[in-house]
């Protein structure tokens, strides 16, 4: 059996999705950048996420957010959905849009420094897979670290796909919202600008130590959607749910996990062996939304 999510309210994420056999479904284009940010605005408003970050690649996209509401695998299941029907009627695909090994990727954070870490890394990608030597030059949708931190962006419905007279909204407001444990807006962004900029510049370091070209803008815009990376890639390594620099902090965090499943374990067989009052712990989350399990509280 899947090991159960535990989905807390006001957790920070690095989500990861990547598309089916690492196809370019995702490829850059004005299409793609407008049905994933129209949906991704969508989504967010109708689930209470907070949006920090994204840089979507030609097979796969990172996304930053904190999840006031516990309502993550709804939006993840909500944003996936369409952007996987949309993104396929748009490039005449119809078959299976996303990898069937396992879902997404969700790796929460330790703390503040962490979450400057994993934006750092969400918007240096398109350097560190070796596209472009500069992330801002990346085509596709990303992010600009000047942006962070408050700024909302309207995002009008893309009129591909969507039916004029439909009940999608005729514009969605994407709100970059600043991460929790922030004194303000300008502190999380100057941190994470910073962050960006060494971090790119080690990875142009080490392209050039290695002989390592980039790809560049242009044989990016060129890449078919059915095209793939050549090579294979690491199938079935380990898929982390937590992430952290301080040893002591990711320790405490993974017991918590530990112990959470503990629980959650045991609550379940109780309720298989008839204990159909038995409390889960908190953070169960599709017992809880299918049937109504009754959880421990929050604290």
């Amino acid at each position: 059996m899947t090991a159960p999510r535990r989905i807390l309210p006001g957790t920070i994420y690095l989500l990861t999705r990547r598309c089916s056999e690492q196809r370019f479904f995702l490829r850059p284009s004005a299409l793609t950048t407008e049905i994933f940010q129209y949906l991704l605005a969508v989504a967010a408003n109708r689930h209470g996420i907070l949006v920090h970050a994204v840089c979507v690649l030609s097979n796969h996209y990172h996304l930053v957010v904190t999840d006031p509401r516990a309502e993550l695998p709804a939006f993840m299941q909500y944003l996936d959905s369409l952007v996987a029907r949309a993104t396929n009627a748009s490039i005449g695909h119809w078959e299976g849009f996303w990898s069937s090994e396992g879902s997404y990727s969700a790796v929460t954070h330790a703390a503040p420094d962490d979450v400057v870490a994993k934006i750092a890394y969400t918007l240096a990608n398109p350097v560190a897979a070796g596209l472009v030597q500069h992330g801002d030059e990346w085509p596709g949708l990303r992010t600009a670290p000047a942006l962070l931190g408050g700024t909302t962006i309207t995002v009008r419905r893309p009129k591909r796909f969507f039916r004029a007279k439909g009940d999608m909204p005729d514009t969605a407001q994407l709100v970059l919202a600043t991460p929790p444990g922030f004194s303000s807006p300008e502190e999380f962004r100057a941190a994470v600008v910073d962050a960006v900029q060494r971090l790119e510049a080690k990875l142009r370091r080490d392209a050039h130590a290695e002989q390592r070209t980039f790809l560049g803008r242009a044989r990016v815009l060129a890449q078919h959607p059915f095209a793939r990376p050549a090579g294979a890639a690491p199938r079935r390594n380990l898929n982390p749910r937590v992430a952290g620099r301080d040893t002591w902090l990711r320790v405490e965090a993974l017991l918590e996990l530990t112990e959470f499943r503990r629980a959650y374990r045991e609550a379940l067989e109780a309720r298989r062996a008839g204990a159909l009052d038995g409390v889960f712990p908190a953070g169960t989350y599709l017992l809880r939304i299918q049937h109504g399990v009754r959880c421990a509280l929050f604290a």
